[in-house]
């Protein structure tokens, strides 16, 4: 399989995961949408799910192909999330925010009583950090958010440059909730646990994208196969 037919293949199984009347985080990104286009063809053979998308672009998916969809407020606990990662480590934390919706993700993987990543065998790591992580922010005080996040993970072992997110435009890349990201290249972080810990103290982050204690089960498609790892 080719790495598009491997994601499609990892949504499939974790469709399997889905039970009618369930509330669904429906997840961002290209095997997310995998995900969501399998769940319609469900959907129009008489599967009842309702769904809560984390990005305008999921919401747009889900609503062309006729996913009945909902918004937090209205249910605020969700059965299950599914959605993709940039990277996943061995003991299920991720770094998500590739696409730029982490802050809507994580929420939503927040109010769901499971969530499940699906990818393919390429995000599996022995550890997080190759990937850059996203960290959203504020666009006031830019400088010093910068400054404030690089210090931190120094203190932790991982130095590396957090870079603005550009769009196509060159202008600053903006998420759906009106911020901008900084891209941090780190290559390894030994310890995202207290990563993620100094970065929820910085005044002017939003958000980041290591998801830590989120992931119940990662579904992972490669050449050999789709295979089902759940968190010990």
């Amino acid at each position: 399989m080719d790495v598009d037919a491997q994601k499609r293949a990892a949504a499939a199984r974790a469709l399997e995961f889905v039970r009618p009347g369930m509330r669904l985080g429906l997840g961002s990104g290209s095997t997310a949408k995998h995900f969501v286009e399998l769940l319609a063809e469900r959907v129009r053979t008489g599967l009842d799910v309702i769904g809560v998308p984390t990005s305008e672009a999921t919401r747009s998916d889900a609503e062309r192909l006729g996913v009945p969809l909902t918004n937090l407020d209205e249910t605020p606990q969700l059965d299950l999330t599914v959605d993709g990662a940039d990277e996943i480590a061995h003991d299920l934390s991720l770094i998500k925010g590739g696409g730029g919706a982490l802050l809507h993700e994580k929420i939503v993987a927040s109010a769901s009583a499971r969530m499940i990543v699906i990818a393919d065998e390429s995000k599996w790591v022995s550890a997080l950090g190759r990937f850059p992580l996203p960290v959203e922010v504020v666009p006031f005080g830019l400088g010093a958010t910068r400054r404030a996040i690089e210090a931190a993970a120094a203190a932790v072992g991982c130095a590396g440059p957090a870079l603005l997110r550009r769009a196509k435009d060159g202008h600053a890349f903006v998420t759906d909730s009106g911020h901008w990201i900084l891209d941090a290249a780190f290559e390894r972080i030994a310890d995202p646990k207290s990563l993620a810990e100094r970065l929820d103290g910085i005044t002017g982050v939003v958000e980041h994208g290591l998801f830590i204690g989120l992931a119940h089960a990662a579904v992972l498609a490669g050449s050999s196969g789709v295979r089902v790892v759940e968190r010990r």
